[in-house]
């Protein structure tokens, strides 16, 4: 064992709690402004999670990241989604709107890890402040909290390099520009920028602008907190569903290719297999849902048919997890494509979760690889992705990834099978929680999630964290081997 560079742990964490409580800030002005019973509770969050931010400050004042690693960094973003998480749930506790610390922490564990699933069953009685603030949470998640402060704040130094690669998702960084902060700064500009473009088209159609800036912060998250009961069938507005399919995809997509997008090189976008798969895993299963619905209900309109299709099977594989049907109504076979679309989800480097779109690719090339071999036993095949020949260390790692991914989702179906969840529900929790996704099968397709167990909760909470952080920077930590020297 080693010593830790604890202080510079303490750094970031403090560092994260101070910016955090501005955050809360914006949502006491929200609750403010609307004159809400919430303005207390979002007002004492704000000066607990102040006080935090400070007390780990100055536990970590004259930190260096000279001696700085990737174990410092792995548990610098950990403590922080947690303690962030439990510092996160304080409006809802304080304020009432969750019952206990158990339903609290899972709120706000949804919302940073931008899972969406919720434990308010009427979110419409909710006051504007904490809505302003449960969707506030996704957005940051969205992001990433830690990218968000390397973008922001180049105080990180010498560790910025760790911990953007402990939390953004990813399978090989392509650094296109040659300082970390700087990629931040570009991903977190960008991020911005769509969430106010979509916030001008959304308030542009039906929605007040409250409910559009909510509802373009979890698109563009890939959240899918709502501000009604409803969700976005609330306005049954077709503009309103396909201009947030299209914001669906675009942040699915890995923001390296926005970027270059912006910067003149949209060509890269069209060559992308990842994007290219993405968009097939859209039309395919959007077209067959389309033609069974309207096969079981030809007066139907099919146009509306085609249009819920889309947007079900959109939100869906890009983890946004907005819900505006009652999917499990339409058979046993769409919930095997559910859990499909939930297993694979959008690109890397993007706002979704979910095993990615990248890893399912190189995943598929290799599985076709071994079967060439069979006949060819000398031949040397690399996998390829984008024309790029993928080194043999990146094609373990990902099988590992996928690997643990798959056992995550067994254990954590087996302890819900324990606590007495049928099997339809407990498989599809978990598969939700691990790739953040928000709703699942059964009677959890939509609803609040309130009626769990408390030890679900936890299960699935821990769940999220592992999935948010991709696995390897949370399991980590467990490992004795990876504190040794």
């Amino acid at each position: 064992m080693f010593q830790l560079n604890m202080r510079f742990v303490f750094k970031m964490l403090g560092l994260m709690h101070v910016i955090e409580s501005f955050f809360v800030l914006c949502a006491t002005g929200v609750a403010f402004y609307y004159g809400g019973d919430d303005r207390g509770p979002l007002l004492a969050s704000f000066a607990i999670m102040l006080c935090v931010g400070l007390g780990f400050g100055l536990a970590g004042r004259n930190a260096g990241a000279r001696y700085t690693g990737r174990r410092e960094s792995s548990l610098a973003v950990t403590l922080t989604w947690l303690l962030l998480t439990f510092c996160g749930m304080m409006p809802y506790l304080l304020g009432g709107y969750a019952g206990n610390v158990t339903d609290a922490f899972y709120e706000a564990m949804a919302g940073f890890t931008t899972t969406g699933s919720t434990i308010f069953r009427d979110v419409e009685a909710l006051p504007h402040g904490i809505l302003f603030w449960r969707s506030l949470t996704q957005w940051q998640g969205g992001v990433g909290i830690i990218v968000f402060t390397v973008a922001l704040l180049p105080l990180v130094g010498g560790g910025a390099n760790q911990l953007f690669d402990a939390e953004m998702s990813g399978i090989m960084r392509e650094h296109f520009l040659p300082r970390i902060t700087q990629i931040a700064k570009r991903f977190f500009g960008i991020y911005l920028l769509i969430t106010c473009v979509l916030t001008l088209l959304l308030w542009a159609g039906p929605m007040n602008l409250f409910d559009a800036v909510n509802h373009a912060m979890t698109t563009v998250s890939s959240g899918g907190y709502s501000t009604k009961n409803d969700n976005v069938a609330f306005w049954g507005s077709s503009y309103i569903y396909y201009i947030i399919c299209i914001f669906m995809f675009v942040a699915a997509m890995n923001f390296t290719l926005i970027y270059f997008l912006f910067s003149g090189r949209s060509h890269r976008i069209a060559k992308n297999e990842e994007t290219r798969y993405l968009a097939l895993f859209i039309i395919i299963p959007t077209l067959l849902m389309t033609a069974i619905l309207f096969a079981g209900n030809r007066e139907a309109d099919l146009e509306s048919l085609f249009r819920e299709a889309l947007f079900q099977v959109t939100s869906l594989i890009t983890t946004t997890g907005y819900v505006v049907s009652d999917y499990a109504a339409w058979g046993t076979f769409f919930s095997l494509i559910v859990l499909i679309l939930m297993t694979v989800c959008g690109c890397a480097g993007s706002t979704s979760g979910g095993l990615k779109m990248g890893r399912f690719i190189i995943l598929l090339k290799n599985t076709q690889n071994e079967f060439k071999k069979l006949a060819h036993p000398n031949a040397v095949i690399p996998v390829r992705m984008n024309g790029q020949v993928i080194p043999s260390f990146i094609v373990q790692r990902v099988q590992t990834f996928a690997f643990i991914y798959l056992v995550l989702i067994i254990v954590g179906c087996a302890i819900l099978l324990v606590d007495g969840l049928p099997f339809e529900e407990s498989i599809g929790l978990a598969v939700s929680a691990v790739g953040n996704v928000g709703p699942a099968l059964g009677r959890y397709t939509g609803a609040a999630f309130s009626d769990l167990s408390a030890v679900v909760k936890w299960t699935l909470a821990f769940l999220m964290l592992v999935g948010r952080l991709e696995i390897f920077t949370v399991l980590a930590l467990f490992l004795p081997g990876f504190w040794r020297r």
